[in-house]
């Protein structure tokens, strides 16, 4: 019996993954140089010591004042980020959660200033009964400790909640700390191999969640 349910925050929520991706493209673009699709999602849904810009000043072949570069980047990227809304159904799924009594449990590799802040801008923070950051473990997905603390925190088992994630490194999180798997992958995740999840819907638009709890009794 599914008694809660967890969310990753980008990409899942909201889709902040997308438009990085897009505006670091844009960035290469200006640059006569490109960041492989390949190579970037190898950076979503964890922690790496890997920069964007510093890669960008390799491919370039010249010094750049990457400080510059990086603060008219992230000055650009949350311009962009307070004209956007969660991903369709997600409203959905928070409401039919409510009302069907499930718990609500977020598990995000980012930081708990970055997610409450934009869950709060979106008028969605009060839905979560718990929420799980890069704040609280020492390491992030694909470890499984997010998720785990995220089920302990609802005082549920793993195998009684179901995580709703976008990227490949979180859907390994979820699955190896024992909780079942929805994917919902996103314009930049869709491409990447997933472990075995439970089910791959394009958005929470494609099934109700009463349908997909339903699935698991």
């Amino acid at each position: 019996m599914i008694k809660g349910i967890i969310f990753d925050f980008d990409g899942l929520i909201f889709d902040t993954e997308t438009h990085q991706y897009h505006l670091l493209q844009e960035l290469f673009t200006e640059h006569s140089c490109e960041l492989p699709l390949e190579l970037w999602q190898k950076e979503i849904g964890t922690h790496t010591d890997f920069s964007p810009f510093v890669y960008l000043e390799e491919q370039a072949k010249r010094k750049l004042d990457l400080k510059i570069l990086e603060t008219a980047f992230q000055e650009n990227f949350l311009r962009k980020l307070e004209l956007e809304k969660e991903r369709p159904g997600v409203k959905d799924y928070l409401d039919t959660a409510k009302s069907l009594g499930l718990k609500i449990g977020l598990a995000s590799s980012s930081n708990y200033d970055w997610v409450s802040k934009h869950l709060k801008r979106l008028g969605l923070f009060d839905y979560f009964d718990c929420i799980k950051t890069s704040d609280d473990v020492e390491k992030v997905k694909p470890d499984p400790a997010l998720y785990i603390e995220a089920a302990r925190c609802l005082e549920l088992q793993p195998n009684e909640c179901i995580a709703f994630e976008d990227s490949a490194h979180g859907a390994q999180a979820a699955k190896t700390a024992g909780l079942n798997v929805v994917i919902f992958p996103n314009e930049v995740t869709n491409a990447m191999q997933f472990c075995d999840v439970d089910y791959r819907f394009d958005s929470m638009m494609a099934m109700p969640l009463a349908d997909l709890v339903s699935k698991y009794k």
